[in-house]
């Protein structure tokens, strides 16, 4: 009797193990939505706003796959609110988005439109968004000086901070480009009316001196941190910088898996609030 109850036993305990790990992914499942629900309701009482910058790379991981949809996983790992993107269209014309409309629309993420015909940007600078506290009032172009077809864009959102304006580029491969570009940047925006505003982009910048800082003393840069190559980071070649009204409280450069494949970039992120 004992022996035909142990193997009764033998035989249900497949699916005794299956039952209780099934019981212990439910909780945790739940005990994760429970948390992102706090997290989520924390963020938006605080009053921050995460902003991301990452060059996608068109898509195409160091595995020389196109892969948008993991792509998108990065994006999303970066719990950012507003991204800008570099690299985001295809090469040839006409251009088409790297990163499909749809692959984005059905995440729920609002596109800037910066490009037409199927392109996600301009010059590959694209600008995406989500959350219901953030709205688009404007957007626009802005011409880079250089022998490169380089461009920048702008977006001015209202948001839980306020009117918040980003501007994102993608600038030269020579150091004479990149320091032309940043002063007409910073030249171009002190012609606009005076608004909270944050630069983000790939700035090709290898040196670790603070060159960038002196050709825009009006901006506050974020402290640079090496994002790129993704798989063994040694240059900051990704940056922000904020102007008056706005303050960084925390920021870093998102390393999870599959950041490290998706893109020779690794996105770079920033906490901002509204300054005192």
């Amino acid at each position: 009797m004992f022996r035909s109850l142990r193997v009764c036993l033998a035989g249900l305990w497949p699916a005794i193990w299956f039952w209780v790990m099934l019981r212990g992914v439910s909780r945790i499942r739940l005990a994760a939505d429970k948390a992102g629900g706090m997290t989520q309701e924390r963020s938006t009482q605080s009053g921050r706003l995460r902003l991301a910058s990452y060059n996608i790379q068109k898509s195409v991981g160091l595995d020389l796959r196109r892969r948008p949809r993991r792509t998108l996983q990065v994006i999303e790992g970066t719990g950012a609110d507003l991204v800008l993107l570099q690299e985001a269209d295809k090469r040839l014309p006409p251009r088409p988005a790297a990163l499909p409309h749809f692959v984005l629309d059905e995440a729920g993420w609002q596109i800037v439109d910066l490009g037409g015909a199927g392109s996600l940007g301009w010059h590959g600078n694209a600008v995406i968004w989500r959350g219901d506290g953030i709205a688009l009032q404007d957007h626009g172009h802005i011409p880079l000086p250089g022998l490169e077809p380089r461009g920048a864009v702008w977006a001015l959102f209202q948001t839980g901070l306020g009117p918040l304006r980003v501007v994102g580029a993608h600038l030269g491969l020579t150091t004479r480009a990149r320091h032309e570009q940043v002063h007409h940047l910073a030249e171009v925006i002190a012609e606009q009316p005076e608004l909270p505003t944050v630069f983000a982009g790939d700035f090709n910048e290898w040196s670790r001196q603070p060159v960038l800082e002196h050709l825009a003393p009006q901006l506050r840069f974020v402290p640079p941190r090496a994002s790129f190559p993704a798989l063994r980071p040694m240059g900051a070649l990704d940056r922000m910088a904020v102007s008056a009204g706005l303050e960084v409280v925390d920021s870093g450069v998102y390393r999870t898996r599959p950041a490290h494949i998706a893109s020779d970039h690794l996105p770079v992120w920033a906490d901002l609030v509204a300054a005192d």
